[in-house]
């Protein structure tokens, strides 16, 4: 197996080892229509995937984006998820929203992809193309291009919060999703939250995240249609939180297709709510 190193965009110090950096953090100052790069002409799609982190002083500037153009998207098949992985941890602060299993999604990308690196931030669009997540020009010509795609498989989502802490996701493929050994992932997404970071790189600052990604489960799809059920942080309310779904190739990391849905209540939530008041 090949080694994959970790890179971020400014030097840093573990013991006594210096890592240097070997790319700069660029962002596009090129200002374009909104609507020229976000228009959706095709049956297409595109499922945008950033690995971020608060320990990283490169990543805020990513996260601003990606929360810019949710606000764009409106009802087109855009579908955003920041991962926070775990590995910055160790520099001065914990992330609250990270997790070894984003840190490991991002390594298959680094498989799928070729990379001999991870690094932060890295935004992935549709499992094939992937850039520095502060490059504005790039994520939204790219996003354009997923949306003039031919969308030849579709995905319909349907998710239940049920009175437990938990809900429940239906799941429906239809198209020709090929040979090739398929899974089916669903995303739990917090659309937005702001936290103060007290130390690391951006110790001081306040950051506002979009699109958290707080549980992502991932099953075989021996079948076209099933369920799943996803537990739930505490306290989580219909509002304010989405599921994501996608299909995606094993063997390449190419995204088929990919759906969200809002919360719907069921009637045991509804009576709790009623006892409540």
């Amino acid at each position: 197996m090949r080694k994959i190193r970790i890179l971020a965009f400014v030097p840093f110090v573990i013991g006594a080892v210096i890592v240097s950096v070997a790319f700069i953090n660029c962002k596009s100052g090129a200002k374009t229509s909104q609507n020229d790069n976000l228009k959706f002409d095709g049956k297409g799609f595109a499922l945008v995937e950033l690995f971020t982190s608060e320990g990283c002083s490169s990543c805020p500037p990513a996260d601003e984006l990606v929360a810019k153009v949710q606000k764009e998207i409106g009802d087109k098949p855009v579908y955003i998820l920041a991962y926070h992985v775990d590995y910055w941890n160790r520099l001065g602060w914990k992330d609250v929203f990270s997790s070894a299993d984003y840190s490991k999604r991002q390594n298959e990308y680094a498989r799928w992809l070729n990379l001999s690196q991870v690094y932060t931030p890295q935004i992935v669009v549709n499992g094939k193309t992937e850039f520095v997540g502060s490059q504005e020009e790039r994520l939204r010509s790219t996003i354009k291009s997923g949306l003039q795609g031919s969308g030849s498989v579709q995905l319909n989502l349907g998710v239940t919060l049920n009175a437990n802490n938990t809900a429940s996701v239906q799941y429906k493929v239809e198209g020709n999703t090929g040979s090739a050994p398929n899974v089916i992932s669903v995303a739990l997404v917090q659309k937005q939250a702001v936290v103060k970071v007290e130390r690391g790189e951006n110790g001081g600052r306040t950051l506002a995240h979009a699109q958290i990604v707080r549980n992502l489960q991932t099953m075989p799809l021996n079948k076209n249609n099933g369920s799943a059920t996803i537990a739930l942080p505490a306290g989580v309310e219909a509002r304010g939180w989405e599921v994501i779904g996608f299909v995606q190739n094993t063997s390449n990391g190419a995204v088929l297709a990919a759906s969200k849905s809002l919360f719907k209540v069921s009637a045991d939530v509804e009576r709790q709510d009623k006892n409540i008041q």
